[in-house]
């Protein structure tokens, strides 16, 4: 099974705080719940990973459809994160890792990148047309350990640029895979 990891541990500190409970411009659903959906609906499941005592974050993702994971790790950044997710979940066979803060991702972009690691694929990412790489990231089972012993705030860039020959783009025409929620001006956008 391939599992779905949504990060949502970040504090927001650009946005002011609280930035995945935002509600979006049009429909006025949490900026982070969007990012679930669309995650869910893409991979068929999720694991949400949030700082503990984010009592209401936990319960927005669990009712878009997440299990959610309250790790003290997530104070430590997005690697930190990422790690505590895919240790939580290691009988995965891989892991598609969507940001919270990324609500238009669609749904399809999700499964391409799943289909990829499904065929074979090491690292999978969502990319445009014109080869240049988006969200999410897709990774299979046996970088394991690799993503597991992650810390820190900066993610799996390590990872990607050790295994850059593993890498495939899965090109879709998706502007979401470059949006992201930094500021409140974004939630109109």
């Amino acid at each position: 099974m391939i599992r779905g990891l949504l990060l949502a541990g970040g504090a927001g500190t650009r946005f002011g705080g609280g930035k995945l409970l935002a509600r979006l411009a049009g429909d006025g659903e949490p900026v982070g719940a969007r990012a679930a959906r669309a995650l869910v609906a893409g991979v068929g499941n999720a694991l949400a990973v949030v700082r503990p005592g984010d009592e209401a974050l936990g319960q927005a993702l669990a009712q878009a459809g997440c299990e959610v994971l309250r790790s003290a790790d997530s104070l430590r950044g997005l690697g930190a994160s990422l790690a505590a997710g895919v240790r939580a979940s290691r009988e995965a066979e891989g892991w598609i890792v969507a940001l919270a803060d990324m609500p238009r991702i669609q749904p399809a972009t999700h499964r391409a990148v799943a289909a990829a690691l499904g065929r074979g694929t090491r690292i999978a990412a969502a990319g445009a047309p014109d080869g240049r790489r988006g969200h999410p990231v897709g990774f299979a089972a046996d970088l394991y350990a690799d993503l597991a012993a992650l810390d820190g705030d900066e993610g799996a860039r390590g990872v990607l640029g050790r295994h850059r020959a593993w890498l495939e783009i899965v090109r879709v025409a998706d502007p979401g895979i470059f949006f992201d929620v930094d500021t409140p001006a974004d939630l109109g956008d």
